[in-house]
């Protein structure tokens, strides 16, 4: 297994890898266009390749015919314009025309919706932005009883301008009044303070209407720049993929760029965090030793106005977002980015800069030693199971994992918690060599293709490195390796799960197909981008699916996101839940350990006043983002009085009763205390203490005190 591993690293082993993922799977075009845009031809062909690629090779293919074309109709329009407050009902009568012809488009015949519907989505687009600065002109009557409608998208488009016009009045009345009733509110607080003079109630007014037309200036200039032809052309071909299943996706060439940067941990940039004012994009901090400070010419707090790639046109970002920005300040290795910046004295120069490598350390597992009690626990964040194949010695998770492991035996901890919230998944081979750490092989997940066969993945490799109480904290953003690392343990009754009553519920498995001419001889990216493709399906060890209905938790906490319709089972385009065989496995061979402290602390948990309480609270403070909403002062206040309430209440009980004591692993003191970049030692640390406040990981830590209690106490025979 190791020579394997080893090979697999090689860059022919990694060729290898390519031949068999990619090789057989599809036919992708080639095109040369020096032009930035996308030409209509190429357009054509990008359209045709994804549909052809769709039938051809998805897991479960929906026949891409007339029914097609009227769910693909109303998918679009709903991307454009999901709060139907754009388009008019008279704009998708005038589109019907094309509701049965997108398969047509699809297979071949010239594509004319898009561009139908494009032109009337900038009609409007001007329209609107004329309109809101109109409404934000006059003061708002907070004295009448209205009420405006939070979930727009449950009504239909609006029948007429005016309609169209109510809309928009109701919902930016309802921002005004988020913001004149806090400025309210700040008033009340300093009412006589000494040199505190108060403003009247329609200065507030003014002010409060003055940062939504700010805010909401921002939010248009920023699908103005851009929201593009071929942005939007983009959202058209995510809107057929995502009608197959929600995580078949295309990715133009600079997103597939940034998921592989995520996947890696690592980027071609300026070493420079960016961030964003009123000013507009600036540099927060520079990173010692990268481009920026071997530069000497930028600086923390100077403002970006453009950016331009090596001696193209620059681009303004002027109302860009930070990420927009970061795209393109990004780039491939050793290429030119100049940046045209102002600096706080006012002047103005341009910094040609060559991008390096920056490795994202930030994103990759960290861990920290819990002392509560006797006995020291170890405890493991991984926030995705990353794995960077381009490079023989790019970080995999399970690497790090095990390296971390290694560190918490040389603190003799007694127990390990691992950290999978919000960890929305990644690479499939490297969540078994995960679990291969904590079980003594067999198998880990069962894949299924669009035939019907079936494959058991399994940990080859023998022993374990480490065999004590294990924990995996879990929520409703865990999802695909995370689902499958928890449901191994779970099934091999080798830990146990603690969190939200389920997680994701993402049971499928993608890879990515690309489109068009290499843009280099290493990375594999192309410069039509990809399609991310669902082209199996994986099954827990015992034969169930995680689809839809993902890994349940051995002891649920409460959660704040459990009320909300965020999981996969809520989304309508999500493939179904299926069993098959299972796969021979045996438990782990010291299951029966721990049954009863984790039977004992979930009856603890249960029956906990407090966690009932805060259960109740989520789920009423949930209710109150649905349905309408009071645009009438008093009815606000009172019912923010209410909230209010009930979030301070949450917010107690979402702590512990005492922080945790909880430090670096000793060999990682200096990253925390000592780094040289003084910025990232500071969210070290600041992550450091968020923890000692966290009352799931608090939760853990006693369940993990018990579990090592009932293994002291265990006699083998």
């Amino acid at each position: 297994m190791e020579k394997f591993i080893a090979f697999m690293k090689t860059r022919k082993g990694l060729l290898l890898a390519g031949i068999t993922l990619f090789g057989a799977v599809f036919f992708a075009f080639k095109v040369s266009s020096t032009n930035e845009e996308l030409q209509p031809s190429q357009r054509q062909k990008l359209l045709a390749t994804v549909g052809a690629l769709l039938e051809a090779q998805h897991y479960s293919p929906k026949a891409i015919d007339d029914a097609f074309s009227k769910k693909l109709f109303t998918a679009y329009l709903k991307a454009l314009d999901p709060e139907k407050t754009l388009f008019l009902q008279s704009d998708i009568a005038g589109f019907k025309k094309f509701e049965t012809s997108l398969d047509d488009e699809i297979n071949g015949a010239p594509i004319a919706f898009v561009p139908a519907v494009s032109e009337v989505y900038t009609k409007r687009l001007n329209e609107i932005i004329l309109l809101y600065k109109e409404i934000l002109k006059s003061p708002f009557d907070f004295n009448a009883k209205d009420s405006v409608l939070l979930e727009n998208e449950k009504q239909e488009f609006a029948t007429t301008a005016a309609t169209r016009k109510d809309r928009w009045r109701k919902q930016l009345a309802y921002a005004v009044l988020e913001r004149y009733a806090d400025y309210l509110d700040q008033r009340e607080k300093n009412k006589g303070k000494k040199d505190y003079v108060p403003k009247a109630d329609s200065t507030l007014e003014r002010m409060s209407r003055e940062q939504v037309l700010k805010a909401t200036n921002k939010r248009f200039d920023r699908i103005q720049k851009t929201f593009n032809e071929d942005q939007r052309f983009a959202a058209y071909i995510n809107a057929i993929t995502g009608l197959m299943d929600p995580h078949t996706d295309y990715f133009p060439p600079i997103e597939k760029r940034a998921f592989d940067e995520g996947m890696s941990g690592r980027f071609f940039g300026i070493g420079a965090q960016l961030g964003e004012d009123e000013n507009g994009i600036k540099i927060a901090s520079v990173q010692p030793g990268g481009a920026a400070w071997k530069s000497r010419e930028i600086d923390a707090n100077d403002v970006i106005l453009k950016v331009a790639q090596g001696s193209a046109e620059p681009v303004d970002v002027a109302g860009y977002a930070t990420e927009d920005a970061v795209k393109i300040i990004r780039g491939n290795k050793g290429t030119e980015v100049r940046l045209t910046i102002k600096k706080t004295n006012g002047t103005v120069k341009v910094v040609s800069l060559i991008r390096e490598e920056i490795v994202l350390d930030e994103t990759f597992a960290r861990s920290a030693i819990v002392t509560e009690g006797a006995d020291k626990i170890g405890y493991i964040y991984l926030p995705e199971f990353y794995a960077d194949y381009e490079r023989e010695n790019g970080n995999r998770c399970s690497e790090d994992i095990a390296k971390e492991i290694v560190k918490f035996k040389a603190e003799n901890v007694k127990g390990i918690v691992i950290d999978l919230r919000n960890n929305g998944g990644g690479s499939l081979y490297e969540v078994i060599q995960m679990v291969g750490l904590f079980i003594n092989q067999g198998p880990v997940v069962q894949v299924r293709d669009r035939e019907g066969k079936s494959t058991v993945l399994s940990d080859r490799q023998s022993g374990t490195l480490y065999d004590g109480p294990l924990a995996v904290m879990v929520n409703e953003f865990s999802a695909s390796a995370s689902e499958i690392f928890a449901a191994a343990i779970q099934d091999y009754k080798r830990g146990v799960i603690i969190g939200s009553t389920s997680t994701y519920g993402k049971g499928t498995v993608q890879r990515s197909i690309p489109f068009g001419n290499p843009i280099d001889q290493f990375s594999g990216r192309t410069d039509m981008g990809a399609v991310k493709l669902t082209f199996q399906m994986f099954y827990r060890v015992n034969g169930a699916s995680t689809q839809l209905r993902g890994v349940e938790s051995d002891i649920v906490l409460p959660d704040s996101y459990e009320y909300l319709k965020l999981r996969e089972k809520d989304n309508e385009s999500a493939l179904p839940f299926h069993k098959i065989a299972t796969a021979p496995y045996f438990l782990w061979s010291q299951s029966g350990v721990y049954e009863s402290a984790i039977a004992a602390e979930k009856e603890r948990i249960q029956k906990d006043a407090n966690f009932n309480t805060l259960k109740n609270n989520l789920s009423w403070i949930a209710s109150t983002s649905e349905g309408y909403a009071p645009l009438n002062l008093a009815s606000y206040q009172a019912l923010q009085v209410k909230i209010k309430k009930v979030v301070e209440e949450n917010n107690a009980l979402l702590k512990p009763a005492k922080n945790l004591t909880i430090n670096p692993v000793a060999v990682d003191n200096d990253k925390f205390y000592n780094n040289p970049d003084k910025n990232k030692g500071e969210r070290y640390k600041a992550w450091l203490n968020a923890l000692k406040s966290d009352m799931p990981i608090s939760e853990t830590v006693k369940v993990m005190n018990k579990m090592i209690a009932a293994k002291s106490s265990f006699v083998y025979k």
